[in-house]
């Protein structure tokens, strides 16, 4: 589907996760920028409960070696866990929750889940591919404090960016992959019945 009258719908229905990311990425002035729009997730008591950590060159090593450590593997010396080495740029996603009565963890949780989704939509709107990536051991005691959590932060996960192949854009300008029925995801609440 396409909307051509609107950037911003077009942007979000052309979004794809690109698992295989060149080695040029943004500049951290780059990032900045885009982060200047993500700043207006939606946002309760405005909290702001969610923090960004940028992994570059042996950071990627630091949480390869966390990694491993999580999960009781021994390398020989000269291996390593190549998983963080799949881009030149790692962007931890973090929810960092305040204390407020009003507004409960969980819901902190998704705006930490909305803000980097939000940098996921501006990252590919400014041409940058991205993927997404959990795993099991996001939040293994070697992982968290390789990224210097707090106790009460959750690490959400790693955006995974580069610069997009352009065999990878003629395939997707070539995708005949329909969209989604959104009326799927639709509903209504229950009628309510008299007991």
């Amino acid at each position: 589907m396409t909307f051509p009258s609107n950037p911003v719908l077009s942007a979000m229905a052309a979004r794809r996760s690109v698992s295989k990311v060149g080695p040029e990425t943004p500049t951290d002035a780059q990032l900045a920028e885009l982060l200047a729009a993500v700043t207006h997730v939606a946002d309760h008591k405005a909290l702001r409960p969610w923090r960004l950590i940028t992994l570059r060159g042996d950071d990627r090593m630091r949480l390869a070696t966390a990694l491993d450590e999580a999960a009781g593997v021994t390398r020989e010396p000269g291996e390593y866990n190549t998983k963080p080495f799949r881009a030149e740029l790692l962007i931890a996603v973090v929810a960092s929750p305040k204390e407020h009565p009003d507004v409960p963890v969980w819901e902190q949780h998704a705006v930490a889940a909305g803000a980097g989704h939000l940098l996921e939509l501006a990252l590919w709107g400014a041409g940058w591919g991205v993927m997404w990536r959990t795993g099991m051991l996001a939040n293994a005691a070697s992982v968290r404090a390789a990224h210097g959590l707090r106790d009460d932060e959750l690490l959400m996960g790693w955006l995974y960016v580069g610069n997009i192949e352009e065999s990878f854009r003629v395939k997707l300008r070539e995708s005949k992959r329909p969209a989604l029925d959104p009326r799927q995801f639709l509903g209504r609440m229950p009628s309510s019945s008299p007991e």
